[in-house]
């Protein structure tokens, strides 16, 4: 039988299969299921492609297309081939070859591609990171987030541990909640007054997501005599935990609310999980570096780990 790999557009009638193979998958995440993918389907021109050889799947490329542009994924955080525990790194080596022909042939000029970070794989899964640089892709973007290795981190700093023990004080509380509706409101608020800006996700979208992933999207916060006064939105990886989003109203800000809830999702909630992200703390593609935010994830116990993104120039061979 021919083992090359074979590669294919998307359709929907592949996504049953698609979502089982990323839940069975070394390196993908809920982020990489159709159901998220495609809550934003009007804003991408979907170009996802499946990896086949012998007629089985073997990787999969959540992609759009952008021009003469593939990326993997304009409208996710990570994008990347999503593989099996068994993908080798010589199968990945003749995927990518296969993918720089198919490309061409459908008119791309260019790949733009998201690895995903190694913190969310099941399995070690970063054999496509050294086919595409094999094969003449260039490294073009590097962020840089900070997560806990739980199990594994050092303390959080004495003044974190202040902040939630005052919290404890201020009689405040932490819980899980369904009230994104309320919790979208200290969100907007705090993002518009601090930064001019707004969530990437509305409420409406959010509150779509959640009902397609109630396991998955999870809100915790710091509930006093008042209300919430702080929260914070997970999004559950398995063995890798992303803090999606953190607020809190003023007062919660000075009682220290998510001191509480960061040490609550730490020790108890999370504790037997691998990682707990905390997401990039820079801009401007990676070349700023917001060093007060990414002091206050390290005060959490947090360190760094690389977000990298690839520019391929499928016209220049390597």
């Amino acid at each position: 039988m021919n083992k090359t790999p074979s590669i294919r557009r998307y359709t929907p009638d592949d996504a049953e299969a698609w979502n089982a193979f990323v839940a069975a998958s070394g390196n993908g995440t809920f982020l990489h299921d159709r159901g998220f993918m495609e809550y934003h389907a009007d804003r991408f021109t979907d170009h996802s492609l499946v990896v086949e050889a012998e007629g089985v799947i073997v990787a999969l490329l959540p992609a759009n297309r952008d021009g003469c542009v593939l990326k993997s994924h304009g409208g996710l955080t990570y994008g990347g081939l999503i593989t099996g525990p068994s993908m080798s790194a010589a199968l990945m080596v003749d995927i990518i070859a296969a993918l720089r022909e198919a490309l061409i042939a459908e008119g791309f000029e260019r790949l733009i591609y998201k690895a995903i970070p190694h913190i969310f794989h099941r399995y070690p899964a970063e054999q496509d990171v050294y086919a595409l640089i094999q094969q003449g892709a260039q490294l073009s973007q590097v962020d840089l987030s900070s997560a806990v290795s739980l199990g594994h981190a050092p303390k959080m700093s004495k003044s974190k541990r202040q902040g939630a023990t005052r919290a404890r004080k201020a009689g405040l509380e932490p819980r899980e909640s369904d009230d994104f509706a309320g919790f979208w409101e200290m969100l907007t608020a705090r993002l518009s007054d601090a930064h001019d800006a707004a969530p990437t996700h509305t409420l409406d979208e959010i509150t779509l997501l959640r009902a397609r992933f109630p396991d998955r999207i999870r809100l915790y916060v710091a509930d006093g005599a008042a209300g919430a006064e702080g929260g914070v939105v997970v999004f559950d990886c398995g063995g890798a935990v992303h803090v999606q989003y953190m607020a809190t109203t003023d007062a919660g800000r000075q009682n220290g609310a998510l001191d509480l809830i960061v040490a609550h999702l730490l020790a108890e909630v999370y504790a037997d999980r691998v990682w707990l992200n905390f997401g990039i703390s820079t801009t401007d593609a990676g070349r700023i570096l917001n060093t007060g935010l990414a002091r206050q994830k390290e005060m959490f116990g947090a360190r760094s780990v690389l977000f990298t993104q690839y520019n391929w120039d499928l016209r220049q061979t390597s």
